[in-house]
Parts: structure tokens; C-alpha cells; sequence
């Protein structure tokens, strides 16, 4: 029964922090003070060491030793890098998937692209919907999912996890107010068409789309281009 009511405090202690830190509610960085956190959730610092370090395996947040943890802070050369080499490899393996994928990938996009449409971006209080979270990854999954390699998929499945806090930071924290569903879309179609060059191009948009949206936010400290 303890167990149980640890692993309960741990979770309300892990989804509001992680929330805050997806919704700009903690500033990049920022120290997160055990003893604050246990204080104001009234649990034990085991418990908040305990969310921290797995708000830590999602990258969310870094680990200091005799310092505690920090929000991790946005790097314009990781930012840059992790975008040109996400345009390599989903580009490479959109190709394949409209190529090879067949009926079953296009019924997989189709059905992905249907629920992520149906999906709220926001919640009503104005935060991000976690639920949307999954099911963008979800299509994104979809489209390279023809591909024919598993270790190409999970190497651009792994590389589009760790850019999961830039984009939401680029909604949170940079406002960047695009037509993501029409982006969406505009993906879909031109690769159920078969249309390769414009399905490539589309998604290089999107992708560099959330790049040059937090290169531009002087709230995050990042020097503009």
C-alpha cells in the first residue's frame, strides 16, 4: 500500500512539473529546488528526486552533481544540428515509404492523420494537450513506416524524441502561430499522391519551421540569424 501511494505522489509530482516545463510555466535552465517541490506538492524529497530523475530519461531535465537538477537549456548548435540531420533522415525514409509502403502504410497514414486532426492542440486553459503529443508522433511514425527498415525508423524516431521539447517550446514559448493541421495535411497528401519531390520539401518546412521559430525568441535568449 505504501508503495502505492509513493508511486501515486510521484506521478502528480512528475505530470505537473513536466507540464509546467512544457508550457514555459519554468523558464530553460531554470534550478529546480527539491525542497521547494516538496514542500509544495507536501511529499518527501525521495518522491520529487524520484520524479525528477524521470522527467531526467526524457530529457526534460539534466542532473547536476551537488547541484540538483536544472530545466535543460536551449542550444542553438543542437537545435541547428538535430534539425539538418532530422531532414536527412526522415526525408530519405518519406522517399522509401511512398516508394515501397504499399495499401497497408497508406491506410496506417490515413487512419494517424485522421485522429491527429480530431486532436486538440491545445487544452481549454490554453496548455499544451499531451494527448496531441502522442498522436503527432504517431503520424510522424506513420509516414516513415514504409520505409522497409526498422533501424531507419528508430533512428529517426530517437532523433524526433529529442527535438520533442524544441517543438513544443516553439508553441509555448516562441508562440509560433502556424497552420499545423494545413502542414499536416498538405505531408499527407502529397505522399499518398506519390508526389516524392513535394512530399520531401513539405517536410523539410515543417521540420525547419519550429527551428527558425526559436531562433527567433528573444525570450529564450537565442540570438536570431
Amino acid at each position: 500500500m505504501a508503495d502505492r501511494v509513493k508511486t501515486t505522489r510521484t506521478e502528480v509530482v512528475y505530470d505537473e512539473v513536466r507540464a509546467e516545463i512544457l508550457n514555459g510555466e519554468v523558464s530553460p535552465g531554470v534550478r529546480l529546488k527539491i525542497a521547494d517541490l516538496g514542500a509544495r506538492f507536501g511529499v518527501s524529497l525521495s518522491v520529487v528526486r524520484e520524479a525528477l530523475t524521470r522527467l531526467g530519461e526524457q530529457g526534460l531535465v539534466v542532473a547536476n552533481p551537488q547541484r540538483g537538477f536544472n530545466v535543460v537549456d536551449v542550444s542553438p548548435e543542437d537545435l541547428k544540428d538535430i534539425t539538418h540531420v532530422r531532414i536527412q533522415i526522415e526525408t530519405m525514409a518519406l522517399k522509401d515509404s511512398i516508394e515501397h509502403g504499399g495499401l497497408a502504410w497508406e491506410s496506417l497514414v490515413v487512419s494517424t492523420h485522421h485522429t491527429l486532426e480530431r486532436t486538440p492542440v491545445h487544452l481549454p486553459d490554453g496548455r499544451i494537450n499531451c494527448q496531441w503529443l502522442q498522436v503527432h508522433r504517431d503520424f510522424h511514425q506513420a509516414l516513415l513506416a514504409g520505409c522497409g527498415s526498422p533501424r531507419l525508423q528508430s533512428i529517426a524516431n530517437s532523433l524526433r524524441d529529442g527535438a520533442e521539447l524544441y517543438r513544443v517550446w516553439s508553441d509555448t514559448l516562441a508562440h509560433d502561430r502556424r497552420d499545423l493541421a494545413g502542414e499536416h495535411r498538405a505531408i499527407m497528401e502529397a505522399a499518398l499522391a506519390g508526389d516524392v519531390e513535394s512530399a520531401q520539401r513539405l517536410l523539410t518546412e515543417h521540420i525547419s519551421r519550429t527551428t527558425e521559430a526559436l531562433l527567433g525568441c528573444s525570450q529564450l535568449g537565442v540570438p536570431s540569424e
